[in-house]
């Protein structure tokens, strides 16, 4: 599932989500399964019950999270459970935003990509050389 708008000013998981919807998916992804009342508990602010399963929905409704209903009448409960684990999704979001970003601007992504490899860990660069190494070996 391809996340709509990604906010480049923002951190971690906030570039993807609302601060709520980050902090409910990293609920989700530490739990096998929740129901809103779980979550409501372990947020840290005091938010009500229907504000938390309005996120909650919506989050369902982008697909992020599965729900399925328990019981009946006074007893029924929306369990909640992710769709993707966090690294799945983290993967899938990145490379759809580096494939859109090498297909739309090519040489210039490229570039960029050494640079920021080079200021944020040059480690990074070695990584880059095997991969490329690795592919020519694959490719001749």
């Amino acid at each position: 599932m391809k996340v709509q708008r990604m906010k480049l000013n923002e951190e971690g998981l906030n570039r993807f989500f609302g601060p709520l919807e980050a902090h409910i998916m990293e609920i989700a992804w530490e739990h096998e399964e929740v129901s809103v009342k779980k979550v409501q508990s372990l947020l840290e602010d005091e938010l009500s019950y229907t504000a938390v399963m309005t996120v909650m929905n919506r989050l369902h409704e982008k697909g992020h999270l599965k729900k399925y209903t328990t019981g009946k009448g006074r007893n029924r409960l929306s369990i909640y459970n992710s769709i993707q684990s966090k690294d799945e999704f983290l993967k899938e979001q990145t490379r759809l935003v580096t494939v859109g970003l090498v297909q739309e601007y090519g040489s210039l992504v490229m570039n960029h990509l050494v640079d920021a490899f080079q200021q944020v860990d040059p480690k990074l660069m070695a990584t880059l050389e095997a991969r490329l190494n690795e592919w020519k070996r694959e490719n001749s």
